[in-house]
């Protein structure tokens, strides 16, 4: 901040100098003022102009230096009254600031939660039809167009499913429940529900299930295990998707490996991150770019850890590791 308070005074300082170097002058070019004494006179002033300066920098840049580390953006009992009058202008303009997006900030949140409470009533609405729809196609004969119908309704619910989960997620930690989850009966519920789609793309399941129960929030897993098998399922054809649960380094992990056609190694890391879809299939217009997105957010609130191993053409793993005893600590004190 010195070579900033150097700026703003050089005016000052250059007509200090400048009244000095002219008191040089006349004592130079007139001999009847003793040069020596005004030199000693000027030397004075110039030692005390140093010492002026000195505590003047620190009296006016205080103010300014609060105002720099100001971390709460809101909270301008942080500054503290200045003393000094264009500071004192300066607070007053960023005190009502601040007052006026406070303001704007708690109204705009007051919108989004109302907006947020819409949509998930909207979505609990929709979803009553669909559930009579579903009961409705149970009845059809088992026939293609029947088929087609739970395949294409299917599609629909995980759409709305993905939705009311997106609109939840913001508030996550009021709605964790640590529980012991039995993964066979996890795993089974989620794959019959996909159940349809699974027949239509001749997919089948291969569970093995070593480590039967893990410590976690039996729907928001269900959530992560769901958004992984859908995906694996949209992105595979005739082939079938293994799941294993099994024990390793002391934590358990869960395999969920599909021979689809893959994950280019350019994309791997940017898979999770909002919007993303794919750069090798651009222009497809099935993904959303929301599915993993989500997953991952919801993963690092229950401390599950994701990893994704991938080849085009050969397939893809996606990992996930459960949270020690240690980690479970954090997590159940939400």
């Amino acid at each position: 901040m010195i070579k900033q308070y150097m700026k703003q005074k050089r005016s000052w300082l250059a007509l200090l100098f400048g009244i000095h170097a002219l008191f040089l002058f006349v004592a130079f070019v007139d001999p009847q003022i003793p040069f020596t004494s005004v030199l000693y006179m000027v030397f004075l002033s110039f030692i005390g102009t140093n010492v002026f300066v000195v505590v003047q920098y620190v009296k006016e840049t205080s103010f300014y230096k609060r105002l720099e580390q100001w971390e709460e953006p809101y909270d301008v009992s942080e500054l503290r009254l200045p003393k000094r009058p264009f500071e004192t202008i300066v607070y007053d303009h960023v005190k009502q600031q601040a007052a006026q997006y406070k303001q704007d900030v708690g109204t705009y949140r007051m919108d989004l939660e109302l907006e947020r409470d819409e949509m998930l009533a909207w979505i609990h609405e929709v979803k009553t039809p669909l559930t009579t729809m579903q009961l409705m196609f149970e009845r059809m004969d088992d026939g293609n167009l029947h088929k087609q119908l739970m395949v294409e309704w299917l599609r629909i619910d995980l759409l709305l499913d993905q939705q009311l989960h997106q609109k939840r997620i913001p508030f996550i930690e009021n709605d964790v429940y640590i529980e012991h989850v039995e993964l066979q009966d996890l795993l089974s519920k989620e794959i019959k529900y996909i159940q349809s789609w699974c027949m239509q793309k001749g997919i089948g399941f291969n569970l093995d299930v070593n480590v039967r129960t893990v410590i976690s929030d039996a729907k928001w897993l269900g959530f992560i295990v769901r958004q992984l098998l859908t995906n694996a399922v949209k992105y595979s054809e005739q082939t079938d998707i293994q799941v294993h649960s099994y024990r390793s380094n002391g934590q358990t992990k869960v395999d969920i490996i599909d021979g689809g056609r893959g994950i280019d190694s350019k994309d791997l890391p940017r898979i999770f991150e909002k919007g993303f879809t794919s750069t090798a299939h651009h222009q497809e217009m099935v993904a959303t770019g929301m599915g993993l997105y989500l997953t991952q957010k919801v993963a690092e609130t229950l401390f599950v850890q994701i990893d994704v191993q991938s080849e085009p053409n050969v397939g893809t793993t996606f990992t996930l590791t459960f949270p020690d005893k240690n980690a479970l600590v954090d997590l159940t004190s939400m």
